[in-house]
């Protein structure tokens, strides 16, 4: 069963990239002793996730913050030099940590795995948005296949 509110998030690591190239950071120092909005999108540079998504949660990061958001991640299953691209791309700067799950062993462990074969985009993780307190899930919104509703920005903030 997929990640529910009142669920611990799993133990894991993520790839970041660091000054000194390509990182990684853990679960419990993304998670613990802090309020988190991770979304997580099909892919970098996908039309609805370059247009819509990650731009929503990069102007509204003040916001966010401004609501005892510590941390704002985006999560794809994509390469760590792919994430870091995307961000730049983006002007992402420090509104939203890049998080890779280059092999979508995170979207599996929340089993949140986007079967994207028949688009020839392989396993990915679904599209959505959790809040997480102290590595507790506070709010999960996943969205339906071809949806974009309760994972955006003004949905997570009215949720908060």
């Amino acid at each position: 069963m997929s990640i529910q509110v009142g669920d611990k998030m799993p133990a894991g690591s993520l790839g970041v990239m660091t000054e000194s190239g390509p990182g990684e950071i853990s679960t419990d120092e993304l998670f613990s002793g802090k309020k988190v909005v991770l979304i997580s999108v099909p892919g970098a540079f996908t039309p609805t996730c370059s247009m819509n998504h990650l731009p929503g949660f990069v102007e509204q990061a003040e916001a966010l913050k401004a609501e005892g958001v510590d941390t704002v991640a985006c999560m794809a299953v994509n390469d760590v030099f792919v994430m870091h691209a995307w961000g730049k791309d983006r002007n992402v700067g420090d509104s939203v940590l890049m998080l890779a799950d280059g092999n979508g062993d995170y979207a599996k462990a929340l089993d949140l795995v986007l079967d994207g074969t028949g688009f020839g985009m392989g396993m990915r993780g679904q599209r959505f948005a959790l809040v997480v307190e102290d590595g507790v899930a506070t709010h999960v919104a996943v969205e339906a296949p071809g949806q974009f509703e309760v994972s955006k920005v003004e949905a997570i903030l009215s949720a908060i």
